[in-house]
């Protein structure tokens, strides 16, 4: 079970996994679960929860993630805050409103930063594997591009010459944290379902 609700999450690891023996179900497979509290202080302890806490409710293999943006000049932060910056609205307009003005006056070289994302996989009472996938850029102030979503209009990609939200979904699954954090998951999980058999 993948703990999301997003139905293109589900289908960027549905994607990832393909043609491994598995059925992968959502969140939205079991509606009424108690959602879990992400109360952790990195983003692999709030994955762990996560994937331990519906593995629990639902006794199946349960795959969870947690991600944000960690911005080096603000010590990490919006870090595991990154959904909420701005307050309990989840509004990513705001949200990239505050993280411009945090950084007002630091200089360009000073805005580095990355996407992080750690993805948890727990059976029952424990977790079998975290795999973590990053992406290196720079904050800029203005925004461009309309792909993507959150901060993906200003995180720039030096290497590329583009934000986030320029590149096509194709190209951003797979250089985004996430695509790399499933890249690393898939053989981990491949050797896992042998053990089992």
């Amino acid at each position: 079970m993948l703990a999301t609700t997003n139905p293109g999450k589900a289908r960027e690891v549905r994607t990832a996994l393909a043609g491994l023996a598995i059925d992968l179900r959502t969140l939205a497979d079991y509606p009424g679960l108690p959602p879990a509290v992400e109360d952790g202080d990195t983003f692999e302890a709030n994955a762990r929860l996560k994937a331990l806490h519906y593995a629990r409710l639902i006794g199946e293999w349960t795959l969870a993630d947690d991600s944000g943006l960690e911005v080096d000049a603000l010590g990490g932060a919006p870090g595991v805050h990154s959904a909420r910056y701005a307050g309990p609205e989840h509004d990513d307009r705001a949200n990239n409103a505050r993280l411009v003005a945090a950084l007002a006056g630091v200089p360009a070289e000073r805005r580095t930063g990355r996407f992080r994302c750690v993805l948890a996989l727990a059976q029952q009472e424990r977790v079998c594997l975290t795999v973590t996938g990053a992406v290196e850029g720079r904050i800029v102030d203005d925004p461009a591009g309309a792909n993507g979503f959150g901060y993906d209009p200003h995180f720039f990609l030096p290497a590329l010459g583009v934000t986030m939200a320029q590149l096509s979904p194709e190209r951003k699954n797979a250089l985004s944290h996430r695509g790399q954090a499933l890249h690393a998951l898939r053989p981990a999980l491949l050797e896992l379902l042998e053990g089992e058999r």
